[in-house]
């Protein structure tokens, strides 16, 4: 049986106590799926693979790269770092400059009002419902004919006024809002994720890029990256900046920390337990929270998750009732199977070998 690599150490994750990732140590284990798993994608059944790292009770016990990928190699791993939006919002709400998710975003945006398109119920628009993508804009990216669809957005200099000048949309395939689970009608839509940093930058008065350099980069040591941004020189927040995969895990391992992180409340844990419970439906068997999915994996008796992802099948994870956080990038961009490879890798290899151990 061929041996898989793994790395383990002594530290035990807890909320209540110094937490962060143990990268440290080095021992061996056997599993027969997890080589099953490996030859797979070294065979390129489950294609364009770039890494998969594992780590429970946080240890990273199992990391592995593929395709040409390293554990110095950046991923664009897209829609994932949307979610960054999400914890720049929450620290700017912990430290107060912006009073909660419920303010509308105009205040924050007085040099944008609507010129097309204008509509009083916009001045409701909520940094929530740029969160949950369940604004009244007509903005859908899984919809080539949608006003909104991000392909039009990123020919346009001005982000955050194309999805202002949108035009309130209507419910013709979809119930209404008051119709829909949790009172929300979601829409997948970059372009209310990437006017998130704009509101942010806004509140904290500074480039959101710095914010999050000072505030969620520096304290998780995450010091390798290329952040994309706007044609207008902001921060993306619909997603692409680039990422270690070993400081993607990071990021997740805070989320599943409550927020803490090396002795420091990164975020507060009430933002991210409010950030991981369901918001809205997207489809069925898979919910939203703030720019977090939501759903189950490991077949019957399901395990819950809440995740990062972005096209190509690039998922980022957290397991809480297993103490696991789970790290899959991937180049297989704009491939109709690529979430369902990683969805299969999930399914197949690491949940059952974790719930097996």
């Amino acid at each position: 049986m061929r041996i898989i690599t793994l790395f383990i150490a002594s530290l035990f994750i807890s909320s209540s106590v110094f937490a962060q990732l143990d990268f440290s140590g080095k021992d061996k284990m056997n599993h027969s799926l997890l080589t099953e798993m490996n030859s797979k994608i070294e065979n390129g059944d489950y294609e364009e693979i770039t890494s998969i790292l594992i780590a429970k009770k946080g240890k990273l016990v199992y990391e592995k790269y593929y395709n040409g990928a390293s554990k110095e190699s950046k991923h664009n791993t897209r829609s994932v770092t949307k979610t960054i939006a999400t914890l720049l919002t929450g620290i700017a709400i912990d430290k107060g400059f912006i009073s909660s998710e419920k303010d509308p975003i105009f205040p924050y945006l007085l040099d944008k009002m609507p010129v097309e398109n204008p509509d009083p119920r916009k001045a409701e628009i909520t940094l929530e419902d740029l969160l949950t993508m369940s604004s009244i804009v007509e903005c859908d990216d899984n919809d080539d004919y949608s006003r909104g669809n991000e392909n039009r957005m990123y020919i346009v200099e001005d982000w955050s006024k194309f999805y202002l000048d949108l035009p309130v949309k209507g419910y013709p395939y979809r119930p209404k809002p008051e119709d829909s689970p949790y009172g929300r009608t979601m829409s997948y839509c970059s372009a209310g994720a990437a006017i998130v940093s704009e509101v942010v930058q806004s509140a904290v008065k500074m480039p959101a890029d710095l914010f999050a350099k000072e505030h969620l980069l520096k304290p998780l040591n995450i010091t390798d990256y290329t952040l994309h941004y706007s044609p207008t020189g902001t921060l993306n927040t619909a997603g692409g900046s680039e990422y270690k995969s070993r400081d993607l895990l990071k990021i997740i391992q805070m989320c599943a920390n409550g927020g803490l992180w090396n002795g420091e409340q990164i975020v507060s844990e009430s933002w991210i337990k409010k950030a991981t419970s369901p918001k809205a439906n997207a489809w069925e068997g898979m919910d939203y929270g703030y720019l977090f999915w939501l759903r189950t994996y490991g077949g019957d008796n399901g395990v819950a998750c809440y995740a990062m992802a972005g096209n190509g099948g690039n998922k980022v994870m957290s397991f809480p009732a297993l103490d696991l956080t789970v790290v899959l990038t991937s180049t297989n961009y704009n491939n109709r199977k690529a979430h369902g490879y990683t969805d299969e890798i999930l399914d197949k290899f690491i949940i059952p070998v974790i719930r097996g151990n």
